[in-house]
């Protein structure tokens, strides 16, 4: 028996009057998913435990079978994880955004805060930016490593925790109230602004109506985590695919391979074939038996507000991923389970993450059922009982109890 974990990210939303009261899942044709729903067991799973912020860190570590309130420590560790830093025990580990602020004629702390990725910004030119700035400040004890797209880390050795916020929960938004209450960071944030704004990239990405990547944003702090590997709980072999350094930072921190698509870049313009192509090759020849297959691209349209691109994203994960991965492990015989879900809803209208349950479908090729439900929040809602533990999911999966 093979198994696999197909996740959208943030793929679920609230119903939208745009959509006639449907959310994006809803609205989108997905005939893939909809068909496997009705042979399938569906149920909504809470997988941020109760006082604990709603993130991709905490609700993928809950999908992958871990308890956050034991082996949360802070989403940058993990991320740190997939870049191969050595960390100690006493490092505090930060995520560093590179960030769209308006370019206002007022002082930084008056600016707006437009887009938490930079219009989806190439790691190439991302890279150049951060040693732009890197070569024109002097803060010795806080050391910077690069990282995909956007997305970079910063290690402070024996540093402290001080106050941050995420970006994407305060998109549109002035952003003095949320600057970081450490003097350090605060100038590094103002600084990266002075140097980023005009810098050539920005200016030809202005030219091209993109969003500038134009400053620094701090957020995600936290200590070297401690996950238990995964074979030693499981007893399966497995491997991630994805292109996010979170993601890959979970695998290393649970033992598992992390396998690279080409052209995977956890924007809208994935290489979604790619990703159905290796898990599938993953489980029929490189003899692993457990593949999580993510896919960050519903989460950014969430964050970026664009309903269109959503709803083509979750159509996209339907036709081009699920549909792609069925069709070769049935081709290959293969007994398989395979599981479906966001890991959190990222709705349109808070274009931020909540802790809402999350729907999911668990297809058993030796045990098909015959249901009339489809795969949406508001069918598995009405379908489904009691809303299940969302670190118990992975025990479900693997038919372990």
């Amino acid at each position: 028996m093979k198994y696999i974990v197909i996740l959208g990210d943030g793929m679920a939303d609230w119903p939208l009057e745009e959509l006639g009261q449907k959310t994006p899942l809803e609205y989108a044709h997905t005939p893939v998913m909809d068909e496997l729903a009705k042979r399938s067991e569906v149920g909504m799973a809470q997988t941020i435990p109760e006082g604990m912020s709603p993130g991709s860190d905490t609700a993928n570590l809950s999908v992958m079978g871990y308890d956050p309130r034991k082996y949360y420590t802070g989403r940058s560790p993990l991320e740190a994880l997939s870049i191969g830093i050595d960390m100690k025990p006493e490092d505090m580990v930060f995520r560093c955004n590179i960030v769209t602020l308006t370019e206002k004629d007022a002082p930084y702390e008056e600016q707006v805060i437009l887009d938490h990725c930079s219009d989806e910004i190439c790691t190439e030119d991302s890279r150049v930016l951060l040693e732009a700035v890197l070569s024109q400040m002097d803060y010795p004890e806080y050391v910077f490593y690069p990282g995909t797209g956007y997305r970079h880390c910063m290690i402070w050795e024996k540093g402290q925790k001080p106050r941050l916020t995420p970006p994407h929960d305060v998109l549109g938004q002035t952003i003095g109230q949320y600057l970081p209450d450490n003097e350090d960071f605060l100038a590094m944030q103002k600084k990266s602004y002075e140097i980023l704004k005009d810098h050539p990239i920005n200016v030809e990405r202005k030219k091209k109506g993109l969003h500038p990547a134009n400053s620094f944003w701090f957020w995600g702090a936290g200590t070297k985590p401690a996950l238990s590997s995964f074979f030693e709980e499981h007893q399966k072999k497995g491997a991630m695919i994805s292109a996010v350094d979170l993601l890959k930072g979970i695998a290393v921190g649970a033992s598992m391979d992390n396998i690279t698509v080409e052209g995977a870049n956890g924007g809208f313009d994935t290489n979604y074939e790619g990703k159905a192509d290796a898990a599938v090759k993953a489980l029929t020849e490189d003899g692993y038996d457990f593949v999580y297959v993510h896919v960050e691209a519903p989460d950014e349209m969430g964050h970026q507000g664009h309903i269109d691109k959503k709803i083509k994203s979750i159509e996209f994960l339907d036709s081009r991923v699920i549909a792609r991965v069925k069709a070769g492990l049935d081709a290959s015989g293969e007994d398989y389970r395979m599981m479906i879900l966001p890991d959190h809803p990222t709705p349109i209208a808070a274009r931020t993450h909540v802790s809402d349950p999350v729907p999911y479908l668990l297809y058993d090729s030796k045990n098909p059922q015959n249901h009339t439900w489809n795969y949406n929040e508001r069918e598995v809602r009405a379908a489904s009982g009691e809303t299940v533990c969302g670190w118990d999911l992975m025990n479900h999966l693997l038919q372990q109890k």
